[in-house]
């Protein structure tokens, strides 16, 4: 199974799609996960760079983000404007749709409505919608995940598990039966290392959190290993360590401890050594 390393648009807004673009290139990615904007130029130049490097590379990954919050609405509205996002992403002709979905203080019956609108527009379109475990989403925590992906065998998930570590304050050291039924509907992982009180570390690399990246590690390598006994033969990891706020900052200066753009590079360089044919 090949791994394929897409690179995050967070962080890189000061840039222009050209220049963006450019950069992924020039740094080995093998595509690109963004929170496109509605309308504008960003968005015109970007998709014309999206469609160069199509020509270039017919494999390049697109990986567009779903994501909106609840308004002063009813459910059904809220489930039009995402039903509207989705179809706009659709029409981009994506690899698939990456979706922050729902919330956390929905209830379950209406979170499984929203989950239902946005299968039903993969089912009708052909591009599959993934939900990313997020805090503040329908996926927040692992265990209150379970209902969700028993009701939905289908359900695929992009996995964030530091976002599970911080909600239960701990690398999740109990709840492995958890994990074991939530693991198999990963189909796309972000690489970021958290920890109990937050969802990133300062500087993954640095000695003291060699433990969490050995733990994060060995979530990752399960669900990698999950798909190759069902016979994938291509799966897609983000390394998405974040800006400011997400980066750790110096008080008053609010500089940040660590590049971003550097953590999320080495992190693709270490997994690529990593995860080879060989360990998977």
């Amino acid at each position: 199974m090949k791994i394929k390393y897409t690179c995050t648009h967070w962080g890189a807004e000061h840039l222009d799609a050209a220049s963006f673009m450019d950069k992924i290139k020039s740094n080995g990615y093998d595509g690109v996960e963004i929170n496109l904007p509605q309308q504008g130029d960003f968005l015109n130049e970007f998709l014309e760079e999206l469609d160069d490097f199509y020509e270039s590379d017919p494999d390049f990954i697109f990986i567009p983000q779903q994501l909106i919050f609840p308004e002063n609405e009813s459910l059904q509205e809220f489930i039009k404007r995402m039903e509207k996002n989705l179809k706009r992403l659709v029409s981009y002709k994506p690899s698939y749709i990456h979706s922050h979905t729902g919330t956390d203080y929905f209830s379950f019956e209406d979170n499984c409505r929203i989950i239902e609108a946005s299968m039903n527009i993969a089912s009708k379109t052909g591009i599959r919608v993934l939900h990313e475990t997020h805090r503040g989403r329908f996926s927040f925590h692992a265990a209150t995940l379970i209902p969700y992906v028993e009701k939905f065998p289908e359900l695929e998930l992009v996995g964030d598990f530091s976002h599970f570590c911080v909600v239960s304050e701990s690398l999740l050291q109990n709840q492995q039966e958890i994990l074991d039924k939530i693991i198999p509907h990963v189909s796309h992982i972000h690489a970021r290392i958290g920890y109990s009180q937050g969802p990133q570390v300062n500087d993954p690399f640095a000695p003291e959190w060699a433990d969490h990246m050995k733990n994060f590690e060995s979530w990752w390598c399960e669900i990698l290993k999950k798909k190759k006994e069902k016979g994938w033969k291509k799966f897609v990891i983000t390394p998405e360590f974040g800006p400011a706020p997400y980066m750790p900052a110096m008080p008053y200066t609010l500089q940040p401890l660590s590049n971003q753009w550097e953590i999320n590079l080495k992190m693709k360089e270490h997994l690529t050594n990593l995860f080879t044919d060989d360990y998977i």
